[in-house]
């Protein structure tokens, strides 16, 4: 059986990755009837990785120290690998995972002032140097992601009293370091990385996603 195809969305919070994440696998889902994506996130998406999710978001949790907040992302990733995104790879499955280790790398190496070197070293050491088929980075402008998140974020605290806005209480100057960052990566990798960038329509969006998307399955179905 061949192997499946990875593909993971990255941006900042606010860039619509999330509803883009949704509608690829609707999508995904009405190309390959029943043989439906397997859909996941970072953090979370295994019994550990939705613990881990809630100490890592809470806004009380603030006195985490960068290089623990990224242990913890590493942990959650190298289960959610272990637990969901490789036995799916081995059944021949497309995997759609909503952040993965440009995140960390962004966040962390970028927001944190980490560096990249540590966090790809701890890549290759603990997810054995996993990568995407394909990365699609959503990058509207900055100020407008900021706006987004802080809002979406309220709303939920208000309706449902879930509260994971410890990144968004950062000042835009974390942000900032953030955006460059994913900037960076997309420049050094752009034969794995869909850059997405303006502030676009939702349908607009989607529309870059399915070009990028096609181009890879038609791509895979040619080997």
């Amino acid at each position: 059986m061949p192997r499946g195809l990875f593909i993971t969305l990255e941006g900042l919070d606010g860039s619509g990755k999330t509803t883009q994440c949704r509608r690829l696998a609707s999508w995904l889902a009405s190309r390959f009837p029943g043989d439906e994506p397997v859909l996941t996130r970072q953090p979370g998406g295994t019994e550990l990785g939705d613990r881990l999710r809630a100490l890592l978001l809470d806004s009380r949790e603030s006195a985490i120290a960068p290089m623990a907040e990224m242990a913890l992302m590493f942990a959650d990733r190298a289960q959610s690998i272990a637990a969901i995104i490789e036995p799916a790879l081995v059944e021949g499955k497309i995997v759609l995972c909503d952040r993965f280790t440009d995140s960390t790398e962004a966040y962390q190496g970028g927001g944190r002032g980490i560096g990249s070197e540590v966090v790809l070293a701890l890549h290759r050491l603990l997810c054995d140097n996993l990568q995407p088929d394909l990365t699609l980075l959503l990058l509207p402008s900055l100020e407008t992601s900021l706006e987004r998140a802080r809002r979406r974020n309220q709303r939920a605290v208000e309706i449902q009293g879930q509260d994971e806005n410890r990144f968004e209480k950062e000042q835009d100057a974390f942000y900032r370091r953030v955006w460059e960052k994913y900037r960076e990566i997309a420049a050094r990798e752009p034969h794995r990385v869909a850059l997405i960038e303006g502030d676009l329509s939702i349908d607009a969006v989607f529309e870059k996603i399915v070009e990028a998307v096609a181009t890879l399955l038609n791509a895979h179905i040619a080997v």
